[in-house]
C-alpha cells in the first residue's frame, strides 16, 4: 500500500468558500442562540415584564405621549426615585 501526497499552495476556491460558508453559517447559529437567550432572560424578568405591561397599556403609553417639558424632573430627583424602585 503506497500514500502519496501532493502539496498544494493554493486550496480550491470550492473549499475555500464551503470554509467561509461554514463559519458564516456558525456565526449566525451562534447570534441566533445569544438573541434566544436573551429574550427567554428578557421574557422572565418580573420587573421587565411589569415595564413592558405598563408601557403597552393604552392609558399608560397615550400619558407618555403627552408629557411635556413642564414636567421635567432634575437629574438627581430620578436617580433618587430609580435608586428608591430598584431596591
Amino acid at each position: 500500500m503506497q500514500i502519496r501526497t501532493t502539496a498544494n499552495s493554493t486550496p480550491p476556491a470550492r473549499d475555500a468558500s464551503a470554509a467561509a460558508q461554514s463559519a458564516e453559517s456558525r456565526r449566525i447559529g451562534d447570534d441566533v442562540a445569544q438573541a434566544c437567550h436573551t429574550a427567554m432572560s428578557a421574557l422572565t424578568n418580573d420587573r421587565f415584564r411589569i415595564m413592558l405591561e405598563q408601557i403597552t397599556d393604552p392609558v399608560s403609553s397615550g400619558a407618555l405621549m403627552t408629557m411635556r417639558g413642564a414636567n421635567v424632573v432634575d437629574l438627581k430627583s430620578a436617580q433618587s426615585s430609580y435608586a428608591d424602585n430598584s431596591e
